[in-house]
């Protein structure tokens, strides 16, 4: 039974180790998989992809079309008015790269715009409306794709949204409970009355839902590249429905936005190199944290409870650093040497207690707040050897609710990723101070955690939404795979969480059995067993040893079913 090293938290190992920035996986430039696979959240966003391979694209212009799609089709979840983290490896160059499109602060930010009137923090002005939305960053991520590293032009891979946007699909049960939990928001705005009101009433199943405004705004982005959102009509709609709601965006940092280039974060764990997230993302860093810690003890000779207690002993910690360190690189000095030192990690492992659980300072015991519907991921491989991680988001369900009349663009509200308040936790009960505080240009702090692993047999892609649990979805999945799951299964096994605030364990249905829900106890912890289920893990896998695809989508959501991703499974092009 290969699921024991989840339930009750067995297993873990091995350690991974930090390694300098110039290590780089070392693959064969003349073996490549047998055929393309993409893994996504819903099925016209897998073919829209596969679309674009079998036009002559490569994974990049994959990822441009899947992501697009995404956008018109999941705008509970993510869109071009949101940003998102893009994780590439370049087999032709035997290099990856950290593609950074998170949003940015508006000019106009500063913390005391985000409290009311007694200096408490104003969730209502945090999470909706204008003032919660950062500069958005995906549609120059998607200019910066396809020029860098795509071989189709935009007008190629936007096609299949843009004729999606225009002619509709059918609504589906996660778009209309979303809304119906939102729709107090999201019907104070004009332009999202236009869109989703457009029939006279709320979106039902089975509806189609138009967005011709979002078509449109996405036929400029192909014609026109970065100017096409950034500057012109879009723009001067954008800033037009951001001043009519009371927000205050400008012209120029629209036009300055900028996505960044950085360099992926990599550990080793036995015989994976794993290639991760560095910062504005929280993700690399706690992984490579926790596994540290824990790389002190032999897992494989303890007992189930003992285990998940050091498990979560070490998540506790390393989230504690994300909420003190982490920041945007660009503004702060994140100390990542000593985040992911061995020595670091040592003192770390030292302050845990055997057999009883530390109790985090100043935190509650109410279980942490769900973000599953609000982000997406996708998972690409092509028969070049390309690979593409890629995590996007609008943060909350709809986002802030707000759709710029005329654009279809459905704004973020990312800002409430910052911590507006120090100390003060936001909608998913993650609490920040200086080092994410808010400044004009600054990207907000992420859990987006989009990796690759690799072996000497294997290659893979993965990654997941879930708001601070995405770090430990992502943990666990690696995790999995390295006891020789395959990907489906990876995908499906239930998870638990611990994020220092509050102070509870989180688990799914069948993540702790009773006996260990009951021995942790014992030791001190809060324990949430059963909880409702998280997350929308996405992976694909390339097996060199017999040069096959395969892959996992998340059974948690609509669309995560295995003949989605059978579907996304391509042959080789014939020489």
């Amino acid at each position: 039974m290969r699921r024991w090293w989840l339930v009750a938290g067995r297993g873990l190992l091995a350690l991974w180790l930090a390694v300098p920035a110039a290590f780089a996986a070392e693959v064969s430039p003349q073996q490549h998989p047998a055929g393309a696979a993409i893994a996504s959240a819903h099925a016209l966003a897998t073919e829209a992809g596969l679309d674009a391979i079998r036009a002559g694209g490569n994974a990049f212009d994959a990822a441009v079309a899947t992501s697009a799609m995404l956008s018109v089709v999941e705008p509970i979840s993510s869109g071009i008015g949101g940003g998102g983290f893009f994780l590439l490896h370049d087999a032709k160059a035997n290099r990856d790269v950290f593609i950074d499109a998170r949003e940015t602060a508006p000019e106009s930010t500063t913390p005391d715009v985000y409290l009311d009137k007694d200096g408490a923090l104003d969730p209502d002005r945090a999470e909706n409306g204008p003032w919660s939305a950062g500069i958005p960053g995906l549609p120059a991520a998607l200019v910066h794709l396809a020029a860098k590293y795509g071989k189709l032009p935009l007008k190629t891979t936007l096609a299949p949204a843009i004729r999606v946007a225009r002619e509709g699909f059918p609504i589906y049960e996660r778009l209309a409970v979303g809304y119906a939990s939102r729709s107090k928001v999201m019907e104070r705005y004009r332009g999202t009355r236009e869109v989703f009101l457009a029939d006279g009433d709320a979106p039902k199943v089975g509806e189609t839902l138009k967005q011709p405004d979002l078509a449109r705004t996405l036929e400029l982005l192909a014609e026109r590249g970065f100017d096409g959102f950034y500057r012109g009509e879009v723009a001067k709609k954008l800033l037009a429905g951001v001043k009519q709601e009371g927000g205050k965006w400008r012209a120029d940092e629209l036009a300055g936005y900028r996505v960044r280039e950085r360099e992926p974060l990599r550990l080793k764990y036995r015989d994976w190199d794993i290639t991760t997230s560095p910062p504005p993302s929280s993700g690399g860093v706690a992984l490579a944290q926790i596994l540290q810690i824990l790389s002190g003890w032999d897992l494989q000779k303890l007992d189930a409870p003992q285990r998940t207690h050091l498990v979560v002993e070490a998540m506790r910690r390393a989230y504690r650093d994300r909420t003190i360190y982490l920041g945007d690189p660009d503004f702060v000095e994140v100390p990542l040497v000593r985040l992911t030192s061995r020595d670091y990690a040592a003192g770390l492992r030292a302050s845990i207690h055997p057999d009883k659980a530390t109790p985090s300072a100043l935190l509650s015991g109410q279980p942490a707040p769900l973000e599953d519907e609000e982000t997406t991921h996708f998972s690409i491989i092509d028969a070049e050897g390309n690979r593409v991680a890629a995590t996007q988001t609008v943060n909350l369900l709809y986002g802030s609710g707000m759709i710029a009349p005329g654009t279809g663009v459905l704004l973020n509200d990312e800002m409430d990723d910052f911590a507006l308040k120090p100390g003060t936790p936001n909608a998913f009960g993650v609490m920040g101070f200086e080092a994410n505080a808010p400044k004009p240009g600054k990207r907000m702090l992420s859990s987006m955690t989009p990796s690759f692993i690799e072996s000497p047999d294997k290659a893979i892609v993965l990654g997941a939404p879930g708001g601070s649990r995405i770090i430990t979805q992502v943990l666990l999945g690696i995790l999995a795979f390295d006891a020789g799951m395959d990907p489906q299964a990876v995908v499906a096994l239930p998870r638990y969480h611990h994020q220092w605030f509050p102070d509870a364990i989180s688990a799914e249905p069948g993540a702790l059995d009773a006996a260990t829900v009951q021995a942790l106890q014992a030791m001190g912890h809060t324990v949430n067993a059963g909880e409702p289920t998280w997350g929308n893990l996405q992976t694909v896998q390339w097996d060199k040893r017999t040069n096959t695809l395969s892959g996992g989508s998340d059974p948690r959501k609509p669309g995560g079913r295995a003949d989605v991703l059978l579907k996304a499974v391509l042959p080789a092009p014939s020489p």
